[in-house]
């Protein structure tokens, strides 16, 4: 009894304590610094070892402008701590009166303290970054590193040196961490992508470019080349990573994997003819049979976007062939899927597609191989109009694979086939959880819909346009597209000025653009830049027709100025970034 009652005496103690945490930061946050104190100072009492209660009161002085209770305090607690990161508080505590030759003293004598003890480096340069004393912080790490040469501060001090904005110096502490210390490549490179994504010192993609070259120069280790090659990567340039991953293949022949992935990152952005080169390259110097698979379905991935009706007869030919060299086997699953793909959607030819698929799933599968399978399977059923027996194999799928990606891209598929049925409240519940989907593609497709069909369902209770329009992307999902075009050109004699107007007009200019109707398409997007300035796909529109204009009709002064426009009003939109590079680009920056 007597234990209980203690242990109960300790929790209400612990909650008090908390609550009172809580509190101090609630007035804290708030900007009552007058109750912050008092709540601090009473914390302080209770724990007087713990430096975030001792730092809080401190801040609460120094906002009251009670800097001579401040300094009392720091004074006090280095009587009692001895630690050199309090130099740094009371140096600050003199900045803030404007004391600098007082604050420079107390800084200066953090640093002497560093020449003493390296260790205490950590906890000065910390208390010099706070208070964002950025070249204190950096002289910190020198100063260490004068005393005790085997300290590696490279990551932290590449990042001080961003903040002070000398980019040059940040870029190759990054690169010196990252050649001593390869394991630490990933991190830098993301710190250095940021950089190039967001960052608006238009020299800095130029200043990496040309630090790498001089390294690749210097020193031959293949590790340059492939650091190159990523920094192709990131600007899309996927001719010139294929140039660096040959180098790398050639001074080492082990894996052909990480050019592979290139041909696939080039396909994803349309670069096929870039592609088709890296692929072909993969196949003259591979014997490894799962290589050779990948490399030709690739290469179908390729030609079936190209194709044309009359070459659809020749392309399955070519994948029957392949088939039957290599044979029907657990290796040959992607060229499988492939074949059972286009029968269905290029050849109307959907049972044998099926059928296909069913020999398919006789062989010795594995769970993501099964699923795969399936898939291909489902999306053919739902070609068909058959519905439920498309929901059960994509069911399946989510069920034996749950949190995989193969599973939420079936849970997709699932929600739009409940869209294409004219389902909208169980199909809006399903893209409303796939929003927070942890694959980007999945979440933003989710997004799309959901909110398609939410602004939709506002602006018409009844639904009747948005069934008119699902029926339109049920034709383009069957691949019918001259019948969606009339579909959804239906739409607009019918619901003209209506909320569904624009995101018709988008639908048809996706389309026209596919079939090489360039012009056309950009009748669409005009018209939802001229008439629908506040509909959400705006900037969708405003970046298409300045692809178009740039890429296919080789007018970029006409792309400028709407690349401009999403820079200045689209802030929030994901093509942000893309359409400031190109901007940057045509401009004649020299950064890209």
């Amino acid at each position: 009894m007597k234990y209980l009652i203690l242990h109960i005496a300790l929790f209400f103690s612990l909650v008090c304590f908390s609550q009172n945490d809580q509190l101090a930061q609630y007035y804290y946050d708030k900007g009552d610094f007058e109750k912050a104190k008092i709540s601090f100072e009473e914390l302080l009492k209770s724990a007087p070892q713990n430096s975030q209660y001792f730092q809080k009161t401190i801040d609460c002085y120094q906002q009251l402008q009670q800097f001579d209770v401040a300094e009392k305090a720091i004074q006090s607690r280095m009587n009692t701590y001895k630690q050199g990161n309090l130099l740094v508080e009371l140096g600050y505590n003199f900045q803030l009166q404007k004391n600098e030759v007082s604050a420079k003293k107390h800084y200066d004598e953090a640093i002497e303290r560093i020449k003493k003890n390296p260790n205490e480096v950590y906890a000065i340069e910390n208390a010099f970054e706070r208070k964002s004393l950025i070249e204190y912080a950096l002289k910190s790490f020198q100063t260490a590193l004068s005393v005790e040469p085997q300290f590696n501060f490279n990551y932290q001090m590449a990042q001080l040196y961003g903040q002070l904005g000398n980019t040059e110096m940040m870029i190759t502490t990054f690169l010196d961490e990252a050649y001593a210390n390869p394991q630490n490549s990933v991190i830098i490179q993301n710190q250095l992508a940021r950089f190039m994504a967001e960052e608006g010192d238009e020299s800095f993609n130029e200043t990496l470019r040309k630090a790498l070259i001089i390294r690749a120069q210097k020193n031959q280790d293949v590790f340059w080349n492939q650091y190159l090659s990523w920094f192709y990567v990131q600007q899309k340039e996927f001719s010139k990573a294929f140039i660096q991953e040959k180098a790398v293949y050639k001074r080492n022949p082990e894996s052909l994997s990480s050019i592979l992935n290139l041909a696939q990152l080039a396909i994803d952005e349309e670069q096929h003819e870039t592609a088709k080169e890296i692929l072909g390259f993969v196949l003259e110097n591979t014997n490894d049979l799962d290589l050779t698979i990948q490399a030709h379905a690739y290469l179908f991935e390729v030609k079936i976007y190209k194709a044309q009706e009359k070459d659809f007869a020749a392309i399955n030919t070519e994948i029957s062939n392949l088939l039957s060299q290599y044979g029907f086997t657990l290796s040959t699953l992607s060229l499988q899927l492939i074949q059972a793909h286009f029968l269905a959607f290029n050849l109307r030819k959907p049972e044998e597609g099926k059928t296909i698929i069913k020999k398919s799933l006789e062989l010795q599968l594995d769970g993501y191989q099964e699923a795969q399978a399936k898939m291909e399977l489902a999306d053919i059923l739902l070609y068909q109009e058959k519905f439920n027996q498309a929901l059960i194999c994509y069911s399946q799928i989510e069920e034996n694979l749950k949190n995989a990606t193969v599973a939420h891209e079936a849970s997709l598929k699932a929600a739009k086939t409940s869209y294409f049925q004219g389902d909208f409240t169980w199909a809006s519940k399903q893209f409303k959880e796939l929003k927070s989907a942890s694959t980007q593609l999945i979440a933003n497709d989710a997004l799309e819909y959901f909110l398609l069909i939410s602004d939709n369902t506002v602006a018409d209770s009844t639904q009747t346009a948005l069934k008119q329009f699902a029926k339109g992307d049920y034709l383009l999902y069957q691949n019918r597209n001259q019948e969606a075009i009339l579909q959804f050109q239906s739409i607009l004699k019918s619901f003209k000025g209506e909320q569904i107007e624009a995101v018709t007009l988008l639908r048809l200019g996706k389309i026209y653009e596919k079939q090489g109707e360039f012009n056309l398409a950009l009748s669409q997007y005009q018209n939802i830049i001229a008439h629908h300035a506040d509909a959400i796909y705006v900037d969708e529109a405003l970046f298409f027709s300045a692809e178009i204009e740039k890429n296919k009709l080789q007018q970029p002064e006409k792309a400028k100025p709407l690349y401009e426009k999403i820079i200045f009003n689209h802030q929030d939109s994901i093509y942000f970034v893309e359409a400031r590079n190109k901007y940057r680009q045509l401009r004649g920056d020299k950064n890209l």
